[in-house]
């Protein structure tokens, strides 16, 4: 059995989204530093980032900034998407 050999390291994260991601890894009984190794692990799998990565169009851009002044949004409930 072969145990991997840990480093710390420091990294700068944005406050909010270490904070949220923290509460989700908890509910997953995991902790950051393993969420963080199983990134990587992905990472070095795919040989490149674990997920496709994105630049919108115009018109997603668009939908997305109405979206965030709660413009064009219809509410819906859960069992209208089976």
């Amino acid at each position: 059995m072969s145990l991997a050999i840990k480093e710390t390291t420091s990294i700068k994260l944005d406050k909010k989204a270490k904070d949220n991601a923290k509460l989700i890894f908890k509910e997953l009984g995991i902790t950051m530093g393993d969420a963080f190794n199983m990134f990587l692990s992905q990472v070095n799998l795919h040989q490149g980032i674990p997920f496709e990565i994105k630049i919108p169009n115009p018109e997603t851009k668009k939908a997305i900034k109405e979206a965030r002044v709660g413009k064009n949004i219809d509410d819906f409930s859960l069992d209208e998407l089976s």
